[in-house]
């Protein structure tokens, strides 16, 4: 884990410390456009991981990128690399990776998988997709994809566009890769409730992550919460909607 990794009071709960989850890792590249900085998403096909979704290149550490027991951001970080190259075409500079956050899966969902997301800047080359792992692929600012899911005309799961909400408002790339570098590597790790209007993900920071499952918490994931501290994802309709205050 980075040393910059953001600080936790309590210990994480024990489904996020399950050595047996499988482990991936994920970049997302920036570039300059006129718009302001474009990142790289790629489509997924119909079957398999995440299907018919947009998201960043990457994919699950294998053996060849180090024992992530004794090292798990370093081989995240092999495995970064490894996966956009084998996905894009594109060689991305492991010097150049800025880990921005690592996401823990809510407990009870069929694949659970925890997963490294880099920021790095796009190298140069052309694009050589993988047929087999890639339909399609786009440069879009953070807030047209956004906007995009919004309308229904893309798929986005839940830690890529938080991710692409936490990348709009900077000027050009460079100033995306400072402020990730100085804000250090964030912990998601999710909880996911059913409210009234749909499922809700929680983070640790929410008032009501620790809640108890059941009717009660579900009430309490829609309502304002015991001291009014929020971090979650609405995302039971069109647009999705991000809450954070803590």
């Amino acid at each position: 884990m980075s040393d910059r990794t953001a600080a936790r009071d309590d210990p994480p709960p024990a489904e996020h410390t399950d050595e047996g989850i499988p482990i991936a890792a994920t970049v997302v590249l920036v570039r300059d456009a006129t718009s302001g900085p474009e990142v790289l998403l790629v489509e997924r096909p119909k079957t398999g991981s995440f299907p018919g979704a947009w998201v960043f290149p990457g994919g699950r550490l294998e053996p060849v990128d180090g024992a992530p027991a004794e090292d798990e951001e370093r081989a995240a970080r092999r495995a970064a690399v490894r996966e956009t190259s084998e996905e894009t075409g594109l060689a991305v500079d492991p010097r150049a990776l800025v880990a921005l956050s690592r996401w823990h899966p809510p407990p009870g969902i069929p694949v659970r998988i925890r997963t490294w997301f880099f920021l790095a800047p796009a190298p140069r080359g052309d694009l050589v997709l993988a047929p087999d792992e890639i339909v399609a692929a786009q440069w879009r600012t953070p807030a047209e994809a956004l906007a995009e899911h919004g309308r229904g005309e893309r798929t986005l799961f839940p830690p890529t566009w938080v991710t692409l909400h936490g990348l709009r408002g900077h000027s050009d790339a460079r100033s995306l890769l400072e402020f990730a570098d100085r804000r250090g590597v964030e912990l998601f790790e999710t909880r996911m409730l059913a409210g009234a209007g749909g499922p809700v993900m929680l983070w640790r920071e929410d008032a009501d992550y620790g809640a108890d499952a059941g009717v009660a918490a579900a009430a309490r994931a829609d309502g304002a919460g015991s001291d009014g501290r929020r971090h979650r994802l609405r995302t039971g309709a069109l647009p999705w909607v991000y809450e954070r205050e803590f």
